[in-house]
């Protein structure tokens, strides 16, 4: 695992965030430039993510995947471009971020979360952490941690359900997690919790939409079809969840 810190060079100018401003306030956007997020999975739905909450203007974004940009990511993935073919996934959104608001630091780490590295990550010193996780058991470890208190971010725990086989943007939507309807992935990490007899400490919100389509190709190793507006729509829905707490904690 690998780090790649790329500090603010200079702040962003008043014109850059003058229209977020305009909804947020001074209060609002005080507190984004000094609030911490970790995002962990930066592919087809978690880059959105980022990207969303850079430009918004958060001002400590960590993210962490362990891939680099191939082929595949093509259709859908916000670093997946001819030229940032080979290279880590998580440097090349850093990079973008950078370019985009310069007074974001930005935390990069080229590795997975998983069970035995999940202490590393100092999860409660973050303010939120977004599950953007495809690893059924590492998705269900994260959320376990996640909505412990003595382990949780300090605001809010995000988590995306699946969003292979989706088609329409005004399908996808916000669930409390038990209440999540029609999506196979959060169906097998509740049997998974139900198996464990380890549930989640409390309550969290999921992006997810209860459409899937059929099949045309079969792909390999189970992977499933996939639209890039879809899987964007799913990434900036997640943004949402953070930027309405932000702005209700400002009323």
């Amino acid at each position: 695992m690998t780090d790649e810190n790329l500090q603010r060079t200079e702040p962003m100018t008043d014109e850059n965030l003058q229209r977020t401003a305009l909804l947020a306030g001074d209060d609002m956007m005080a507190r984004m430039a000094d609030t911490r997020i970790i995002v962990f999975g930066v592919g087809g739905v978690g880059s959105w993510c980022v990207e969303a909450l850079a430009r918004t203007g958060f001002g400590h974004i960590t993210i962490v995947d362990p891939d680099e940009v191939a082929p595949s990511n093509l259709n859908r993935q916000l670093p997946a471009l001819h030229s940032t073919l080979g290279l880590p996934k998580v440097e090349v959104l850093a990079r973008r971020i950078a370019d985009i608001n310069p007074a974001c630091e930005v935390t990069a780490i080229a590795g997975a979360y998983t069970p035995d590295n999940a202490d590393t990550f100092r999860i409660d010193t973050y303010d939120y952490v977004v599950d953007a996780i495809d690893s059924l058991s590492d998705k269900a470890d994260l959320i376990l941690r996640c909505t412990d208190p003595a382990t949780g971010p300090r605001r809010k725990f995000v988590s995306s359900m699946g969003a292979a086989r989706k088609m329409r943007p005004d399908k996808v939507c916000t669930a409390e997690f038990w209440k999540v309807d029609g999506c196979p992935l959060a169906r097998a990490l509740r049997t998974r919790f139900r198996r464990s007899g380890i549930f989640p400490k409390r309550k969290f919100t999921c992006v997810y939409s209860p459409e899937t389509l059929p099949h045309r190709k079969e792909g390999p190793r189970g992977v499933n079809g996939t639209f890039a507006h879809a899987t964007a729509v799913f990434g900036l829905t997640l943004a949402s969840l953070i930027v309405d707490n932000e702005y209700r904690i400002s009323l």
